[in-house]
C-alpha cells in the first residue's frame, strides 16, 4: 500500500525546508535506511534517508523547491499503484518554488535610458530588481544658481555644475563659465544591484532575532578587562604545548563557563511560563557562515580544558563552513558568546539568544594607556558587553557575573588548576 514521505523537521526551528538533491528517481526501489535526499534546513544541508521501503512512485517537491514541513515529499509503494486518490485526499500545502527566484525573471524591465529634466520626485518611483539609472549628477544641476543657457550647456556637456565657479551676478553661473570649464566632471557610472534569494537561514535569523529583540526587554553591562596576563600566560601555555594552540577565544570560553558555575542565575533560559536555571554549563559559540550565523555547542565548557574548548570550536567553526553541523552539535546552549574581536570590533551589543537569558559580546584586545601604581603606562584592555534578558536577570546579577569573569581573565593561574589546560 502507497505511503506519503513527509518533509521532515530536521531541526528545532525549521518550519520548512529546500531539496538539494534527490538520490532517487520516480521508479526506483527504496529499501528502508537507503538514502533518499539532500534537505537544506536553516543551519545545514542534511542528508535523509528513507524510514519506508517500496518503488519511488511520486516526488512532491522537485530540486531547488521549497515546501513547509509534514507536506509531501515523496510517495512510496507498489510498482505501478495508483496514487491519485492519496494526493487528493491529502490536504497540506503544496511546494512552493523559491518565490524571489520567479521575481527576478518577472520583474527585470529594459534598462532606463535616459532621465528627463523633471522635478527629482521622479526618483522616489520604487526600484526594481537588475534596473540601472544614471547618475543622480545630472538631476543635481536643478539646484544651482545659473543661468538656462548654462544649464543647457552644461547638460550637453556632461557638466556637474556644482564644481563650476560662477562669474555672474551673486555667483551666477553663465555661458562664458561652462565655456573656460576645464575640470573633469562628465558624468559616469550607474546605479546598479542584484537580488539575491533569502536563504533558509537567514529566513529563520530573522525571525528568532526580530523576536528576540522585540519581545525581551534588553540591558546591557559593559566592562575593561586588563589582558596583561592572560597573554603572558597564552604565550607561556601555547610555547610548552606544541603543537596544540589555544586562543583568547579559548579563555573566554573557559572563563565564562566557571563564572556561570559562580552565578547560577546568569545561566538560565526563558520559557514564557517558568524560568529554568541549568546547573550544566552548555556554552554556545557565535560562527560567522556566508550566509549568517550559527551557534554550536561546547558542552559541559567548565570541566574541558582549554585544549580540548579550542580543539572543539575550530572543528565546530570548518563544519559550520560546510554545513556539516548536526542538531546535536547546535542545540541545547544555556549562555551563548559572540566574539567579533579577530574583525577588529572595539565593542559591540549582541542580540540575546533565546532561550538563553544573556550573551556575552567580546571586543578586540586594544593597548591603549593604563594607570598602574599612580603612573600612566601602557595596557592591554579588552571590553566585553553582556546583554540581559531582564525577565530573567537583573542588573545586580549580571554586573556580579561580569566581576567574576573580568577577575578569572586578569588573574588566569585561577582558571590553570589541573587538568585546565
Amino acid at each position: 500500500m502507497a505511503e506519503i514521505v513527509r518533509m521532515p523537521k530536521l531541526s528545532d526551528t525549521m518550519t520548512e525546508g529546500v531539496v538539494a538533491e534527490w538520490h532517487k528517481n520516480v521508479g526506483d526501489s527504496i529499501e528502508s535506511g537507503e538514502l533518499l535526499a539532500e534537505i537544506e534546513t536553516d543551519k545545514a544541508t542534511m542528508e535523509f534517508e528513507s524510514f519506508q521501503e517500496g518503488v519511488l512512485l511520486h516526488i512532491g517537491v522537485e530540486k531547488g523547491q521549497t515546501a513547509p514541513v509534514d507536506s509531501i515529499l515523496a510517495i512510496l509503494g507498489e510498482k505501478g499503484e495508483d496514487i491519485k486518490e492519496l494526493l487528493k485526499e491529502d490536504k497540506l500545502p503544496e511546494s512552493s518554488p523559491n518565490p524571489i527566484k520567479e521575481e527576478v525573471k518577472t520583474k527585470a524591465p529594459a534598462p532606463v535610458k535616459d532621465v528627463p529634466v523633471v522635478p527629482t520626485p521622479i526618483l522616489q518611483q520604487p526600484v526594481v530588481s537588475n534596473n540601472t539609472f544614471p547618475s543622480t549628477d545630472s538631476i543635481s544641476n536643478l539646484d544651482v544658481k545659473a543661468s538656462p543657457l548654462a544649464k543647457k550647456l552644461a547638460k550637453e556637456r556632461g557638466v556637474n555644475l556644482k564644481f563650476v565657479k560662477g562669474t555672474g551676478t551673486e555667483g551666477r553661473i553663465v555661458k562664458r563659465d561652462i565655456d573656460n570649464f576645464n575640470g573633469k566632471s562628465t558624468i559616469s557610472g550607474q546605479e546598479s544591484f542584484k537580488d539575491e534569494p533569502v536563504s533558509q537561514m537567514r529566513k529563520v535569523i530573522a525571525h528568532r532575532l526580530a523576536d528576540s529583540k522585540f519581545s525581551a526587554p534588553h540591558f546591557y553591562l559593559t566592562v575593561s578587562i586588563n589582558m596583561d596576563n592572560a597573554i603572558a600566560s597564552r604565550i607561556a601555555i601555547n610555547k610548552s604545548i606544541a603543537p596544540a594552540k589555544i586562543s583568547f577565544n579559548d579563555f573566554v570560553v573557559k572563563a565564562a563557563a566557571v563564572s556561570l558555575k559562580d552565578h547560577p542565575k546568569v545561566n538560565a533560559s526563558w520559557f514564557g511560563d517558568f524560568i529554568r536555571y541549568n546547573d550544566h554549563v552548555h556554552i554556545g559559540v557565535a560562527v560567522a557562515v556566508d550566509e549568517g550565523l550559527l551557534v554550536p555547542v561546547v558542552r559541559f565548557a567548565n570541566e574541558k580544558p582549554l585544549t580540548q574548548i579550542g580543539e572543539e570550536v575550530k572543528t565546530f567553526a570548518k563544519k559550520a563552513k560546510e554545513k556539516k553541523l548536526q542538531p546535536d552539535e547546535w542545540e541545547g546552549n544555556t549562555f551563548t558568546i559572540s566574539n567579533l574581536g579577530m574583525f577588529g570590533i572595539d565593542e559591540f551589543t549582541a542580540i540575546v539568544n533565546p532561550p538563553d537569558a544573556c550573551i556575552l559580546a567580546v571586543g578586540g584586545i586594544q593597548q591603549v594607556p593604563v594607570v598602574k601604581n599612580g603612573e600612566i603606562v601602557p595596557g592591554n584592555v579588552m571590553k566585553v558587553t553582556l546583554s540581559c534578558d531582564h525577565r530573567v536577570v537583573d542588573g545586580a546579577v549580571g554586573s556580579a557575573f561580569l566581576n567574576s569573569f573580568k577577575n578569572y581573565l586578569e588573574n588566569p593561574v585561577l582558571l590553570l588548576g589541573k587538568d585546565s589546560i
